[in-house]
């Protein structure tokens, strides 16, 4: 690929009735379609590849997710597949000189998320789906806090609910109950809320925490079946970052009623945003409020709506970027770091000790 071509995607994990690559990644890439063109589309069987590449109108399918990686006729590799089966798909997208967009977590664990972050090499672009830091409020609070308008930062409150992780769920949504699958309340929902607020606030330096078992059961919808869940559903986290801010988190599973609330106070001001995604925060289109100027959004995708609002929004910088060979959206290196956060998250839990990050 050279020039303005078309970045010729793969998405790894398609599906014609169900997950985040038809409801998100999909839509889109067909909304930006100046700079992308669905290849492929992989999916556990030939049969699913089939359909999804009916659906999504990608150009060719796979029932093997590594051949799609190797496929000499795609740029970018879309890792949209369970975090289990993150690690053997990036990497052989990464040994086959593909760019990669890989959904967070980036992998089960921190040696996993490293191993990762070290196959990539000079040349290639390897972005981590944190796309809450695309997202057009999110990069407006962040301008307002770097012009200094709030002046000192001094306390940040933040509550983070997601319909995840309640009292039932789909049998198809089961695994993420088991914390051994990296895909828990804590990474997902929690991780792309402790991004959100570094990129605004800056980097936790210390954290305290409370990672809670609410409910040890989860019903299957439709069935008297239940699954023991291992992975907290509920997260408090006290932090202080390296603006002098200090933070408290709560991350809320099991609930559609609550909206996202993130308020930040400063010397000379306020901003807030607000959200009502089922899904989490960063699934849907945020409100910005502040007492200070508030500069102009950067969308691109303000008629999306939804889950492919702010993936279009990373897609149209990662585009840019691998372009340019510039290094503006998260890479696999935020990724790692964010895992070794969730792990004092984790240790400051279990022992209740603060944590230095």
């Amino acid at each position: 690929m050279t020039g303005e071509s078309l970045i010729r995607a793969g998405i790894v994990g398609a599906n014609p009735e169900r997950g985040w690559a038809r409801d998100a990644h999909v839509p889109a890439l067909r909304h930006l379609s100046t700079d992308y063109t669905l290849a492929a589309v992989s999916a556990r069987t030939q049969e699913i590849a089939d359909a999804a590449k009916l659906a999504s109108g990608a150009e060719r399918a796979y029932g093997d997710s590594l051949a799609l990686a190797r496929d000499p006729g795609i740029d970018l590799v879309i890792v949209a597949v369970k975090v289990p089966e993150h690690r053997a798909v990036v990497l052989a997208a990464l040994a086959a000189g593909k760019h990669v967009y890989c959904e967070w977590p980036l992998g089960r664990d921190v040696a996993q998320a490293e191993e990762m972050a070290a196959a990539v090499t000079p040349g290639i672009h390897a972005t981590i789906g944190l796309q809450a830091r695309s997202a057009p409020a999110v990069r407006q609070a962040a301008a307002i806090v770097q012009s200094g308008a709030l002046g000192k930062l001094r306390s940040l409150r933040v509550l983070s609910p997601t319909a995840g992780w309640g009292a039932e769920s789909p049998a198809f949504y089961a695994y993420l109950q088991d914390k051994r699958n990296g895909a828990t309340l804590e990474t997902i929902a929690g991780g792309h809320t402790l991004a959100a607020i570094e990129a605004v606030v800056g980097r936790y330096v210390a954290v305290d925490a409370r990672a809670t078992i609410l409910r040890p059961d989860m019903r299957i919808s439709g069935t008297e079946e239940t699954v023991a869940r291992t992975c907290a559903d509920h997260m408090a986290v006290l932090g202080r970052h390296d603006s002098g801010c200090v933070s408290v988190l709560e991350v809320v599973g099991g609930t559609t009623t609550m909206p996202f609330r993130f308020e930040l106070e400063g010397e000379h001001g306020w901003l807030r945003l607000t959200g009502g995604h089922p899904g989490g925060f960063q699934a849907g289109a945020l409100t910005i409020e502040s007492d200070v100027e508030i500069p102009p959004a950067p969308a691109v995708a303000a008629d999306l709506s939804g889950p492919p609002r702010n993936v279009a929004e990373s897609y149209v910088r990662f585009a840019a970027d691998i372009r340019a060979d510039t290094f503006t959206v998260p890479d696999f290196a935020d990724a790692v770091r964010l895992s070794r956060l969730l792990d004092h998250i984790e240790t400051a839990s279990d022992t209740g000790m603060r944590q230095t990050v």
